[in-house]
């Protein structure tokens, strides 16, 4: 009888050291503020979008405060004539209705060139070049036409403004160091700085409403396109968004770098174009999914103040098609289609945007203990956790990625007080497992410590409501990417476009004075 009871007692306590062992994760918010983030977006260019500029459904349900899924930026692709050019199958009129919908939501809209007009071009085509039948030419802007360039640029501007779309910024050229055989045109980093220094000064600015300058945007975020830009006195005043893609480059290798050097300068960084798991013969898994959002996590972590995926309506993207489609295993190409794939219906990858898009969206993020943390292969990620965390108004936003397959506790350590918050949690693909939304109850009394479960497979954000009468100014760190001079009101709020009485701070932290803001 003695022995069964010490059994007992060995098993119970067994039981409570496999409890206690738990894993747990500590996150320590910090007041130092990072990067503001002006937001997220998508696509709207040819492909899945047909029939182009006739079906909207899927832009009016993305985009806006109001909307799901909370978009804010458009994409939308600079063709070279919306005349005609003898190439191509879509021009400047086909985003325009997408363009309108987005802008009458407060949107922003810019637009990319794929190519300049094929007279400009030294293989007299807008086609890139990369083809037998093009003569392997590479197309690239003549340089006795880089003076043609923004003038051309300056048509479209005034075109879209003649049918209501005041267009917020236009960029160079998309993925300049990518030799295609559809539309595109080659830039090496110094012909694109002798191209903005020279030339970009014909640009109308104050005809456009201040239309902003975005870099061209290479394939990989290669880091000599953006130094050569940085490194000219007249470039780092003519660009105002430093941009790429992420096609087999991880964000925290290739755009960090970028943004520690021009977000001090006042500059945005934008990843402007991915689409992730896109060649697969099945809509995304919530495998899948959870990829995609340590990527737009890491995107974040790595200084980016936009988000822009590539098509809205795709099956690997935000909206279905009702179609097949095709796939390549082993240089074959195969046809899938699934009964979910619904056309322009909200798929789940929309659903863990919106995490990000409806919560982070004009925030400033915060530096975090695990902003080194983050997974670099495929299989690391889908092993570990990750995490973010940002201020907006009043609130401070956490975002949680269980990437494991087990449940992880993490104990978060606040900059501030908090008394009270709410969860939007996503598990799965299914609907009910979407984006569950739940206060948190267990908050009763301020704090600054708060411990949080989370489930495995799992995109969590905490949005916790600051208990202000325990926050001050002297609260507020800075960092070196917040710029030359930062402003906070007098409860140390940080301000975009100072007014009323308010403080200013130095780039250094080192200096303050009060300042009365228009």
């Amino acid at each position: 009888m003695k022995k069964i009871f010490t059994t007992i007692i060995l098993l119970v306590s067994t039981s409570i050291m496999i409890q206690a062992a738990k894993p747990r994760t500590s996150l320590k918010v910090s007041s130092t503020r990072k990067q503001t983030v002006t937001g997220f977006g998508g696509a709207c260019c040819d492909g899945a979008m047909k029939p182009f500029g006739t079906d909207n459904a899927c832009v009016s349900k993305l985009y806006g405060a109001k909307s799901k899924i909370g978009l804010n930026i458009l994409r939308m692709e600079i063709s070279p004539s919306f005349t005609g050019d003898n190439w191509g199958d879509y021009d400047w009129n086909g985003s325009l209705p997408s363009a309108q919908i987005v802008k009458k939501r407060d949107g922003i809209v810019f637009g990319t060139p794929w190519s300049p007009p094929g007279e400009y071009k030294t293989n007299g085509t807008a086609q890139g070049g990369n083809a037998d039948d093009q003569g392997n030419q590479k197309g690239k802007l003549r340089e006795d036409c880089y003076d043609k360039f923004f003038p051309w640029l300056n048509t479209f501007l005034k075109w879209m403004k003649s049918k209501g779309v005041v267009m917020d910024a236009v960029s160079i050229q998309n993925e300049p160091d990518w030799w295609v055989s559809y539309s595109g045109c080659l830039y090496e980093p110094e012909e694109q700085v002798t191209l903005i220094k020279n030339y970009a000064n014909l640009l109308d600015r104050e005809a456009y409403d201040g239309v902003r300058i975005i870099s061209a945007e290479p394939l990989g975020f290669r880091k000599d396109y953006y130094d050569a830009l940085l490194a000219d006195e007249t470039c780092r005043e003519q660009v105002d968004i430093f941009a790429g893609h992420i096609y087999g480059h991880m964000p925290l290798q290739y755009i960090k770098p970028v943004a520690q050097t021009a977000l001090p300068l006042g500059k945005e960084v934008w990843m402007t174009e991915h689409s992730a798991t896109d060649n697969i013969d099945h809509l995304p898994n919530w495998q899948d999914n959870m990829i995609f959002a340590q990527e737009l996590n890491e995107c974040m972590l790595a200084g980016c103040t936009g988000y822009i995926y590539w098509y809205l309506r795709a099956h690997w993207a935000f909206c279905g098609t009702g179609q097949s489609w095709t796939y390549r295993k082993d240089n074959v190409e195969y046809t899938a289609n699934s009964p979910d794939n619904k056309k322009d219906e909200l798929l789940p990858r929309a659903y863990v945007m919106s995490h990000f898009s409806k919560n982070v969206t004009g925030s400033t993020r915060l530096k975090t203990s695990q902003d080194e943390s983050a997974g670099r292969t495929k299989e690391e990620i889908l092993q570990n956790e990750q995490f973010s965390a940002y201020i907006k108004g009043d609130s401070i936003i956490v975002m949680a990625i269980n990437a494991r397959e087990d449940t992880r506790d993490v104990k978060i350590t606040l900059p501030y007080n908090v008394k009270s918050g709410v969860l939007w949690l996503s598990t799965g693909n299914e609907s009910s497992k979407l984006c569950q939304k739940s206060n948190l109850e267990d908050i009763t009394e301020p704090v600054s410590d708060y411990l949080y479960e989370m489930p495995a497979q799992s995109l969590n954000t905490l949005i916790f409501m600051i208990d202000r009468g325990s926050t001050a100014i002297e609260n507020v760190k800075l960092s070196a990417d917040d710029g030359p001079k930062t402003y906070y009101d007098l409860q140390g709020r940080r301000l975009d476009d100072p007014h009323g009485l308010c403080i200013e701070r130095s780039a250094n932290g080192d200096s303050r004075k009060v300042y009365m803001g228009r």
